[in-house]
């Protein structure tokens, strides 16, 4: 994580933020998120079932955590300063126990909004294999340089 606060200024067009690593991703990952969620859909634990019953290729990494991991890298990259404000993805393909993902992201546009600029980013989910499962997009909300740090509640922008 970014111990230094990340401004408006700091950020251009077209630039790559620090990818975030997860993995390989083990049953125990999982067991641990689906009861963390309660989400007990035995294909994110239960080998027999998932390739037996459900015929898939093995224990699939649940959606939700996917979706945390790309919450997680727009937090680190924004900081205490920023705000994430927006975030959509779509699950395209399957991820399974023993992939190492990588949650990467580009920006893409950025604009100042009222006392603070806004910065969208495209993201995604790959796997060592660079199989994209999860691509995605944000936005952000960054201080000015000199500026105070993104209000709470963060004013609705259109």
């Amino acid at each position: 994580m970014n111990s230094s606060r990340l401004n408006f200024e700091d950020v251009h067009i077209g630039q790559e933020i620090d990818p975030l690593m997860k993995g390989p991703l083990t049953t125990p990952h999982l067991m641990r998120w689906s009861a963390a969620m309660e989400n007990w859909h035995k294909i994110h634990y239960d080998v027999p079932f998932a390739i037996g019953h459900d015929k898939l290729p093995g224990l699939l990494i649940n959606g939700s955590f996917k979706q945390q991991f790309l919450a997680q890298i727009l937090k680190d990259w924004v900081g205490q300063q920023g705000w994430v404000w927006k975030l959509r993805f779509q699950f395209r393909a399957m991820n399974l126990v023993g992939e190492t993902l990588t949650v990467w992201g580009k920006v893409m546009d950025k604009r100042p909004a009222n006392g603070f600029g806004l910065v969208d980013l495209e993201l995604g989910i790959r796997n060592e294999a660079g199989k994209e499962s999860t691509p995605a997009g944000a936005t952000v909300a960054l201080p000015f340089r000199g500026g105070r740090a993104v209000p709470y509640p963060f004013p609705e922008q259109s």
